[in-house]
């Protein structure tokens, strides 16, 4: 917890797994009377930092909503302009992942990105792939009910196989078929510009999670608004359907 010694804030505790759902490149960019690509590659700027800030502070999991399902919609020139921007992204952070020892690893439908960001999403996580100081969590080609719809066809494919009883799907069954099947859920999801929704971002995933909004545009997201996120999540109480008076007794969800 390096960087919280010079903090305002209080940053007793560290939520383990940080989700930011990155919003507000294309109205920085309107704001600024740029176009909507120079707001998407001020925002990919923004990454380094917040990914550094959270290693410091010792997250163990950061996961960052880079690109929904729902984005292949967008006009075709935005989605070229983006998929270069993810190539030439993951190239120029290799230097930092190596250095901080950060593993990437990428959720979604990542087989419809086209090939050569794939090829670089695929070599990155590679070179990574042994690192434990903390997971960095890219959501690509990503939609939380495309996820679940994904993992109940691979449920019922193990079914019909005989590997699998439906007396015995459970939660955890699910969560096992998940492609976050290997990451705790968020403690904390972070949402930049003032919406007030989740864009059908780890729907499964974020039932407990304690959510954080800021009008803040994520190109103009900083350590200080990281820390100031982080504050508010230490004046929560985290009951998961307790009361308090159990959780005062040390009773468990």
């Amino acid at each position: 917890m390096k960087s919280s010694k010079n903090s305002p804030f209080n940053l007793t505790t560290i939520p383990k797994h940080i989700a930011i759902i990155m919003d507000g490149n294309g109205r920085w960019a309107k704001r600024n009377i740029f176009n909507r690509f120079r707001g998407h590659r001020r925002g990919a700027e923004v990454v380094p930092r917040v990914v550094t800030a959270c290693h410091e502070l010792g997250v163990k999991h950061l996961t960052l909503y880079s690109f929904s399902e729902e984005n292949w919609s967008r006009p075709k020139e935005e989605v070229s302009a983006l998929m270069k921007l993810l190539k030439e992204f993951l190239i120029s952070q290799r230097p930092l992942l190596m250095e901080r020892k950060v593993r990437l690893r990428a959720i979604g439908n990542i087989d419809k990105l086209p090939p050569e960001p794939l090829q670089t999403l695929h070599e990155t996580m590679k070179l990574t792939q042994d690192h434990q100081s903390m997971d960095l969590v890219l959501a690509l080609s990503y939609g939380g009910r495309d996820e679940i719809t994904r993992a109940v066809r691979q449920m019922a494919k193990e079914v019909l196989k005989g590997n699998l009883s439906p007396e015995a799907i459970h939660s955890e069954t699910i969560s096992a078929f998940l492609d976050t099947a290997e990451i705790p859920d968020p403690d904390l999801l972070i949402r930049t510009s003032g919406e007030m929704r989740t864009s059908n971002f780890l729907p499964w995933q974020l039932v407990y999670t304690e959510l954080y909004v800021t009008p803040v545009l994520w190109p103009e997201f900083n350590t200080e608004e990281l820390h100031r996120a982080i504050h508010e999540f230490n004046q929560r109480e985290r009951r998961f359907g307790l009361t308090s008076e159990q959780l005062s007794t040390g009773a468990t969800p």
